[in-house]
């Protein structure tokens, strides 16, 4: 089992930066996949960020060249770098872990207005 805690979030000025960390205890083995999804008041959770288990990243086009995910195996963190931060990426944001089984972290809010 594996337990998540996001942390970061806040309110920031469009075109802002922001960074996000998420902190994983617990283990398992079949971890392939550390990703970062959103949800916006009164809408889905999407997908905006993923490391494969070799360390290669993934982005929603929405986010593409503004965001970063980088992972520390050491400390067993999960990093979500934001800049140019637009209204439209106001949510909440989660952590996501997947393997034997999937994982999410309770979140934490993202607000970008002025």
């Amino acid at each position: 089992q594996v337990q998540l805690v996001e942390s970061g979030g806040g309110l920031v000025q469009p075109g802002g930066s922001l960074n996000l960390s998420c902190a994983a205890s617990g283990s398992d083995p079949r971890l392939n996949v550390r990703a970062w999804y959103r949800q916006a008041e009164g809408g889905m959770r999407n997908w905006v960020a993923l490391l494969t288990r070799g360390n290669t990243p993934n982005y929603a086009d929405s986010v593409k060249g503004r965001f970063t995910i980088s992972a520390d195996n050491d400390k067993n963190m999960i990093y979500l770098q934001m800049s140019d931060l637009k209204p439209e990426d106001t949510a909440a944001y989660y952590c996501y872990c997947r393997g034997q089984d999937t994982y999410w972290g309770q979140g934490t809010q993202v607000t970008v207005a002025q």
